[in-house]
């Protein structure tokens, strides 16, 4: 199941991050990241989604 979220993080990171963790802190933090750099918003998704 990782490996979906990892694929859907690449695509679009905060529903990457909505799918491990829900609405919260690290949501709302990886919405503002993709904002304001694609690359950083991946980047803080694969992180949440490893960090399990």
């Amino acid at each position: 199941m990782d490996v979906v979220r990892i694929l859907i993080a690449i695509l679009l990171p905060p529903l990457g991050v909505f799918l491990q963790v829900g609405i919260g802190l690290q949501f709302w933090l990886n919405i503002l990241l993709t904002i304001l750099g694609y690359v950083p918003g991946i980047i803080h998704a694969i992180w949440v989604i490893l960090r399990k």
